[in-house]
């Protein structure tokens, strides 16, 4: 039995999950497989037998019903995906019956691996209380449009003076009105779980995160994360109009687009991006105001007919309007409220320059 959980997640570890896949469908840890020794339906059968007669008569009912071929046949599951990972750990919900059982049937055929203790609910708790514990962060925010994400990466793979944390990527959304994907955003324990493991990967370092609000699409960043989040230094990156309109115009309609076209072949992936973008900006309706969404509205099918034709250029129409219109009155005056903690504000040349000056970590100190 191991409770290092730490090790287990900063490795990478390959894990088995014996749960039901009702319950692993609820939350799951990065590098779980459900491979359960109950489906939903003996699970459930279970459960009714401990309520009604007791653990012991629950327990038989669980051996009755995970015997014969369908014992066998999840047991070589088991050992299957333990040949291809032998690094693998295994686990149930607290680390009792499930995990003890599965791993008693893996030794009577000489498989021997490593059960977590406490299960998932222990390793769940060590996640969450990854969040609580103080951390150095800063933020980096601009305007939409100039690049924040792109920056990130680049910091990430150009220095070795921060980590970064990357909240867009891992809530899988653009984190905007039109921020949403061609697949669902993973749910919101699954986001905590992997936003966790990610912020533990920083170990003692800066963490950079992009200045997000409290929501990324419909997942909410953890209170406490928040709360650091809310103080946290900031800094600003600038860019032209002009570069902002080609950076956008590339990653929602020329990127969006070959995604879509991977993913629903070239006939439906022009309807789709049509559909995706026009409902974002009905979305916003209200806010936008009647005559600005129709306007808007009308610029944006303009582009999507000549898209058709093989012509992506009209796109920067209602990109442009819509970035100095909408979005830049609306950072501005979020800006005014941050004011005080902005510790830099330049290029994208000048703030990797100043992340590389050695400020992160004079920053730092000073902080503490």
């Amino acid at each position: 039995m191991t409770t290092d959980y730490q090790r287990l997640f900063l490795k990478d570890t390959p894990l088995i999950d014996v749960r039901a896949p009702v319950e692993f469908d609820q939350g799951a840890f990065p590098g779980a497989v459900n491979l359960p020794i109950l489906n939903d339906a003996e699970r459930k059968d279970v459960g009714i037998a401990y309520k009604q007669k007791g653990p012991d008569v629950a327990v038989k009912l669980g051996y009755d019903l995970v015997s014969g071929t369908t014992k066998e046949t999840r047991i070589e599951a088991w050992i299957s995906f333990i040949e291809e990972h032998p690094e693998v750990h295994l686990y149930c919900f607290r680390g009792g019956q499930r995990s003890r059982i599965a791993t008693q049937w893996l030794a009577m055929h000489g498989c021997d691996i490593p059960r977590i203790e406490g299960g998932y609910k222990a390793m769940r708790r060590f996640l969450i209380d990854r969040f609580r514990q103080p951390r150095d962060i800063l933020l980096l925010g601009g305007q939409t449009g100039c690049g924040k994400t792109r920056l990130l990466w680049r910091a990430q793979n150009a220095l070795n003076t921060v980590s970064i944390v990357d909240l867009e990527a891992i809530a899988h959304h653009r984190g905007s009105a039109f921020g949403p994907r061609p697949d669902p955003q993973p749910n919101q324990i699954n986001f905590e779980n992997m936003l966790a493991v990610s912020l533990l990967k920083c170990s003692n370092q800066t963490v950079l995160m992009e200045d997000e609000g409290r929501m990324i699409g419909r997942l909410n960043i953890p209170q406490p994360l928040q709360t650091a989040m809310k103080s946290a230094p900031l800094l600003v990156l600038t860019a032209t109009d002009d570069e902002r309109v080609e950076i956008t115009w590339k990653e929602y309609i020329v990127d969006q687009l070959d995604e879509l076209t991977r993913i629903f072949g070239e006939d439906k992936a022009h309807s789709y991006h049509r559909n995706m973008l026009l409902g974002s900006l009905d979305a916003i309706r209200k806010r936008l105001g009647g005559l600005r969404h129709r306007e808007l509205r009308q610029t944006m099918n303009a582009g999507f007919n000549a898209q058709e034709q093989g012509d992506l250029d009209l796109h920067r129409d209602w990109i442009r309007r819509l970035l100095t219109e909408y979005y830049d009155p609306m950072y501005d005056y979020q800006l005014t409220q941050k004011v005080d903690r902005v510790v830099f504000t330049g290029s994208w040349d000048e703030i990797l320059a100043w992340l590389g000056s050695g400020r992160v970590h004079s920053l730092a100190d000073h902080r503490h």
